[in-house]
């Protein structure tokens, strides 16, 4: 395949096109209109697309089903031999360069799938930013579990298989509640098994993708494209502080059972190092989607507002639960108001009634 495609690179110019088709794309925007544009692509460079979009797949595949679970293994292994040779380092350090380029090239795809009929131009800008984001999130967080794993040995596996096992039937729940008929057309040759093998496929790869980052590209098996179109920054949001707090709890577990092979190393700045390094991903992320992101102009809301909204929705939800709390005491009080009340009223008759009574005897 890659032959091929250079093959076809370089003869582009030099075979003239037998036949051209004619693509139209949208431009972004600009004052509240947008014009359509006409281009004529030729047969070479449709092949040269689909050659690039069928590498840019197998980037993502190869990312995080090959490059994912060995800088896992390899940075444990580090822990545990208390020594990173230069070999490994540099094994790791093109592990994280695979993976992030994975998660980069993901970014884009969805970003091109969602907004097919307009024309995408992604800057320099943009492609800085989603590095450093992706950076950022993933070797926080392969860390997180490798240094979770390094002391409680059994109950990572069981936080990989929750994690891995939820987002895998995740797409599969939606699906079932939407009560949408079963996609026929992914490929025509394909029988209905075989249809069901490619999803379960794709869900596994979905799965791999969000156990290290959040999926850019979110499986939606009730749409033609398999892909969701819209952009839900809710779920986005829901995902980040979930995540957040689950490495915020596992490395509380670490730090208080840790043994003595971290006696040299200085447990709450690391602790903080690697709180302070997923909430820089975050920031990067926020700064992509709010500034730098190609088709910002086409969101019906951005992410601050969405985060917003989060934010006081929480806040609505804490104000109710101290409400009911609040009432719950005054419930709870107020019996022992009544009595008191109750006795007073008795104490005050009492009293009446002797003056009453002293009265009617002076006179």
């Amino acid at each position: 395949r890659c032959v091929e495609a250079f093959y076809i690179y370089f003869r582009a110019d030099r075979v003239e096109e037998p036949y051209v088709s004619i693509t139209k794309k949208r431009q972004m925007p600009k004052d509240g209109y947008s014009e359509e544009i006409e281009k004529e692509v030729g047969q070479a460079e449709g092949k040269l697309r689909t050659h690039r979009s069928a590498f840019s797949r197998a980037s993502v595949i190869q990312a995080f089903l090959g490059s994912a679970p060995q800088l896992t293994l390899q940075l444990y292994i580090c822990v545990l031999q208390q020594e990173v040779t230069v070999a490994r380092s540099i094994f790791m350090v093109l592990s994280l360069l695979s993976i992030v380029y994975g998660a980069l090239r993901c970014n884009i795809l969805a970003i091109k799938i969602k907004y097919d009929d307009y024309d995408v131009r992604v800057k320099p800008a943009a492609y800085l930013c989603i590095f450093m984001w992706r950076s950022f999130e993933i070797a926080t967080r392969v860390t997180v579990l490798v240094l979770f794993g390094s002391v409680l040995r059994i109950w990572v596996f069981l936080i990989v298989l929750l994690n891995f096992l939820g987002f895998f039937f995740y797409p599969w729940i939606l699906f079932w509640l939407s009560k949408s008929p079963f996609p026929e057309n992914i490929e025509k040759e394909l029988s209905r098994l075989g249809t069901t093998v490619v999803l379960c496929l794709l869900t596994f790869l979905y799965a791999g993708i969000n156990m290290f980052c959040w999926s850019a590209a979110q499986v939606e098996l009730s749409d033609p494209d398999l892909i969701s179109k819209s952009q839900n920054w809710y779920q986005m949001t829901v995902y980040y502080i979930v995540r957040l707090t689950e490495n915020a709890f596992l490395l509380l577990m670490w730090y208080i059972y840790r043994t003595d092979f971290y006696l040299y190393v200085c447990a709450p700045m690391l602790f903080l190092q690697l709180l302070i390094g997923y909430c820089m991903g975050i920031f990067f992320m926020l700064v992509f989607y709010q500034f730098c992101h190609p088709c910002k102009k086409l969101f019906s809301s951005s992410i601050t507002e969405a985060l917003l909204s989060c934010f006081k929705i929480l806040y609505f939800i804490c104000q109710h639960h101290k409400s009911t709390l609040l009432k719950g005491k005054v419930v709870m009080k107020s019996p022992e108001n009544t009595d008191e009340a109750q006795d007073s009223s008795k104490t005050i008759d009492s009293q009446n009634r002797s003056i009453h009574q002293s009265v009617s005897s002076n006179a």
